[in-house]
């Protein structure tokens, strides 16, 4: 393997069994709920997806309510804050929200139910692992992790919520949404034979940026403009295309898979602002029964878009298209169409949170397992076309990821600009360099 010296992709880590698999089942909870039927939430990342999530929430259950919420950046809080109020009135009861990097531990030091944890995937491990040590019930957003150490610790948190009876669902949404369901019941019951190969497609346009304004340090412009920084987001394929390699792997069985190579690179991205991750990458993921499952990626404006799932098998294949788009079967080449849901997926995973914790322990559910294989997956790929080796999944669970000198705002960031503006990006058999 050749290591990625900036990025310690490989350095030594304790290591993991991923043998273990959390599955729902009952237990008997030591954390309740409240004793009134009434829930609280407390949120920690307040951007788009995060008020997003506490919207679904509050969608889902009329007698559940925000109470407390952090966020690094206040004004952006605010307004997200302040948007929920006006849709679901004084059931978003925060009249100050909590700011700092450190802000979060007072959420998890407060007396809500349910955390939401919605911040960049980067802060995603130990968050969650501080939140089941408070006690709390979690919804974490996807990805969970952008190295394998992280993919290690968010495992260790769920078994330890687990013995808790701490109910924690993730954001991979696909997996609620009632045609992917339905699709997923035929492929199991054999519509189309055996499972052969299957393709995640995710092709879009430009990731969005921020432009960097008057008196900006470096951490707060990367921060601000986190999804271009690998530090933060772990590239496209683990912010968005993690959404069709999770519906693949759901139709392996959650398999893991032992390997990956892979192509990537920026073909456009060549502007100061444009960080130091990739707008291209295809893959290939081997497993240990010979079949394989490809993923492919694209940031690239004015070029078509798809974002779905294709599922192929001995007699036909099957489509399932991002967040319900398209849930079809293909038999002797007929379309068979699966109804879309009545319910957004982004309401039912909550929905099925808050059953779990108001049952008392009835029934439990913990995503951990497929949440981290599939987020493990989008780190094995991205690693893969970074260092242009064979990347092995062992290797990727003893992947560290680069941290800023502090979590603080005058901080330096692991990664900084040359006298021209550029970022270092991976150089495929060469290590970090610039692309001129």
């Amino acid at each position: 393997m050749n290591p990625l010296s900036r990025r310690n992709f490989l350095k030594s880590s304790a290591a993991l069994s991923v043998g273990a698999t959390l599955t729902a089942h009952a237990v008997t909870p030591r954390v309740h709920a409240a004793e009134t039927n009434m829930l609280k939430l407390g949120i920690v990342g307040c951007g788009g997806r995060g008020c997003g999530a506490v919207g679904n929430a509050l969608t889902a259950d009329p007698e559940v309510k925000l109470v407390i919420a952090a966020d690094v950046v206040e004004e952006r809080a605010k307004a997200g804050i302040a948007g929920l109020k006006d849709q679901f009135g004084d059931r978003v009861a925060v009249d100050e929200i909590l700011v700092g990097f450190d802000a979060y531990k007072q959420v998890l030091q407060s007396d809500v139910d349910i955390v939401l944890l919605t911040t960049p995937q980067h802060f995603r491990p130990q968050m969650l692992k501080e939140a089941v040590a408070a006690g709390k019930h979690i919804f974490a957003e996807k990805p969970v992790a952008v190295d394998g150490v992280g993919v290690k610790m968010i495992q260790d948190a769920a078994e330890e919520a687990k013995a808790k009876g701490l109910n924690l669902v993730g954001g991979l949404v696909n997996r609620y949404g009632a045609s992917a369901q339905e699709v997923m019941r035929r492929i199991q019951d054999g519509a189309i034979g055996d499972i052969v190969t299957a393709r995640g497609d995710r092709m879009g346009g430009s990731c969005w940026k921020r432009p960097r304004t008057e008196g900006q340090n470096e951490m707060e412009y990367q921060m601000t403009n986190w999804l271009n920084f690998y530090w933060i987001a772990g590239d496209y394929i683990n912010d968005v295309t993690i959404h069709q390699l999770d519906i693949a792997l759901w139709s392996f069985n959650d398999a893991t898979p032992i390997g990956a190579y892979a192509l990537g690179g920026r073909l456009v991205r060549r502007d100061t602002d444009a960080g130091d991750m990739y707008d291209s990458m295809s893959v290939v993921y081997e497993f240990a029964d010979g079949r394989s499952l490809y993923a492919f990626s694209r940031q690239i404006p004015n070029c078509f878009s798809r974002g779905e799932t294709t599922i192929n098998g001995s007699k036909g294949r099957a489509v399932i298209g991002n967040l319900e788009a398209k849930a079809s079967i293909y038999v002797n080449g007929e379309e068979i169409k699966v109804p879309r849901g009545n319910t957004s997926g982004y309401v039912v995973e909550h929905k099925v949170l808050i059953d779990a914790v108001r049952s008392g322990g009835q029934t439990y559910v913990n995503n951990a397992s497929y949440m981290t294989n599939s987020t493990g997956c989008a780190i094995l790929g991205c690693m893969a076309a970074y260092t242009g080796q064979y990347v092995t999944w062992d290797e990727m669970l003893k992947s560290t990821g680069d941290k800023p000198s502090a979590y603080a705002w005058d901080a330096t960031p692991p990664t900084l600009p040359d006298e021209k503006g550029r970022y270092k990006i991976a150089l495929p058999g060469e290590g970090w360099g610039y692309l001129d």
